[in-house]
């Protein structure tokens, strides 16, 4: 990613603004427009959440693999057998 490219929220980020949607949309003050508007973003904040959340989950399983053990070290690339590095 290069420095004119916009960053992309993560997960805490995200829920952050989908708790301060859901406190405005418990306001009585919001017209209708304004309310949709709200109701969309958090949809899209949702969406974006999930897909941070089912990377995460796709990540976990490839450390652990299928039967349950640590399969890669921590800190290594994916796709990376510890047993096939170089170490000096």
């Amino acid at each position: 990613m290069d420095a004119d490219s916009p960053r992309e929220p993560g997960l805490d980020e995200l829920i952050r603004r989908i708790e301060e949607i859901v406190r405005r949309l418990d306001s009585d003050s919001l017209g209708l427009d304004d309310a949709l508007a709200l109701f969309e973003e958090g949809v899209g904040h949702l969406a974006g959440a999930r897909e941070i959340l089912e990377r995460t989950e796709l990540r976990i399983a490839e450390l652990i693999g299928p039967e349950g053990e640590a399969v890669q070290e921590l800190g290594q690339p994916a796709g990376v057998d510890p047993d096939d590095r170089d170490d000096d």
